[in-house]
């Protein structure tokens, strides 16, 4: 009776859960990141975590994970997940600074970009419609290639970035903190809210995620929605290496590879589940700022990169074991 009662205020309250947890998160880190572990230290604003330079860094992180977690949470909703969103964006990255070091003006060097990142998305939609592979193997094997990619137009070099606009858009700021790659990017995600909510579209996605059959019947392609999302992915996949390389100034081999659980990780969170059909852009943003909070806070109480990988481990698990509890409240409501 208890797991039943528990699993109900899981599924039925997520967003609420959420906020909480993100609070208790900035209370928890703000205590641990004073001299003495003091409240008092708290209000007298000896907390190096809420001091703003600190959470400038959190509101800097938000461009890359927004863009990725775009992508992924509209593909997950859909029933299909991406693994090579950060590989691809780290490839986008490179062929943006490679192809403005050659001498490629600005507007057509971003359309090839986009092209490339939309392709590696659409390669994704094949494999798994047309070949029958399972999207973990797919998008895992397209990852590779394109990180191998990476490493060829690299030569194991940095490429700084020389072209001015782009330079602009990623140190721009409004309001005197917030990055406009940031606004775009939160702006680009409400519309992406917007679009599941209040269209056909996004119902269709639902339908799809939820019940594939069902679509079917409905009239539904849930081949055409796949391959359009997973080509939307890419093309997500696609702003955040731009974003990255602006940010940076320059791009480098590793880039925003090691952010492709980064997205999964935050949609999870946010309440869309890996069977697809349930959650939304509200939550999956609430998922991001929970993770991205969670991984500053680490950083500014001194844990080791090692102790991080492990704590961002258990955050995933924890994330989805909210996923089994909302999983089995909906198996419940259906019986």
């Amino acid at each position: 009776m208890k797991k039943r009662s528990f699993s109900r205020i899981i599924s039925q309250n997520r967003i609420i859960v959420m906020i909480l947890l993100l609070l208790a998160e900035l209370v928890v880190f703000s205590l641990l990141s004073t001299p003495n572990r003091s409240v008092a230290e708290v209000f007298s604003g000896e907390s190096i975590f809420i001091k703003p330079k600190n959470l400038r860094n959190i509101i800097n992180a938000l461009p890359l994970s927004v863009f990725l977690t775009t992508g992924v949470a509209l593909l997950m909703i859909s029933g299909r997940l991406d693994l090579s969103t950060g590989a691809n964006g780290t490839l986008c990255s490179m062929l943006t600074a490679f192809f403005l070091r050659e001498g490629v003006p600005l507007i057509p060097t971003l359309l090839i970009v986009m092209v490339v990142g939309a392709f590696i998305g659409f390669i994704n939609a094949a494999l798994v419609n047309e070949l029958r592979v399972a999207p973990f193997i797919g998008t895992l094997a397209t990852s590779s290639l394109a990180t191998g990619f990476t490493y060829l137009i690299a030569n194991k070099k940095t490429i700084d970035l020389t072209n001015p606009i782009l330079k602009a858009y990623g140190k721009e700021v409004v309001l005197g903190f917030f990055p406009v790659s940031a606004l775009v990017a939160i702006i680009i995600m409400i519309i992406a809210g917007i679009v599941l909510h209040k269209t056909h579209l996004g119902r269709k996605i639902y339908l799809v995620g939820g019940n594939p059959q069902a679509s079917m019947l409905s009239g539904i392609n849930p081949r055409k929605v796949s391959y359009m999302l997973f080509t939307l992915c890419g093309l997500f996949s696609a702003f955040a290496g731009i974003t990255f390389v602006a940010r940076q100034q320059s791009a480098n081999m590793q880039g925003i590879s090691a952010a492709r659980f980064q997205g999964i990780t935050a949609a999870v969170l946010g309440g869309i589940s890996f069977g697809g059909g349930s959650g939304g852009m509200a939550g999956a943003f609430v998922g991001l700022l929970i993770l991205n909070t969670f991984s500053n806070g680490l950083t500014v109480i001194g844990f080791s990169p090692f102790l991080q990988n492990i704590a961002q481990g258990l955050l995933l698990i924890f994330a989805l074991t909210l996923d089994y509890f909302q999983k089995e409240q909906s198996q419940k409501i259906l019986k």
